[in-house]
């Protein structure tokens, strides 16, 4: 079973559901049919999207009448803000080190 953080990589992997999402943030809640012009395919492409979207906990639906609201679970990216701190850490101190050996060098 993947893990969480696999999920959400996967799920923004793709440029159109990464374009949903991010007009997701910038514009809060909107429906299907919103979404559908600005990502530049079909509705039912838009629902697929968003249906992925979903399973990995990057947003979540409210029904009201016959429409869904679809808006952004900004918690569910902790995971990979988690991985990117980790990677911050790991990548600065390889520079501290090879800063540092390539100051011995110089001597």
């Amino acid at each position: 079973m993947p893990n969480v953080q696999d999920a959400i990589f996967r799920a923004l992997a793709d440029p159109t559901r990464r374009a949903i999402f991010e007009q997701l943030c910038r514009e809060g809640e909107a429906t299907v049919s919103a979404l559908t012009a600005p990502a530049g395919v079909s509705q039912p492409v838009v629902s697929k999207h968003l249906r992925a979207l979903k399973q990995a906990g990057l947003v979540r639906g409210r029904p009201e009448g016959r429409q869904t609201y679809y808006s952004v679970q900004p918690e569910a990216l902790s995971p990979l803000i988690d991985w990117t701190n980790r990677m911050t850490g790991f990548w600065e101190r390889r520079f501290d080190d090879l800063e540092y050996l390539l100051k011995r060098m110089d001597q």
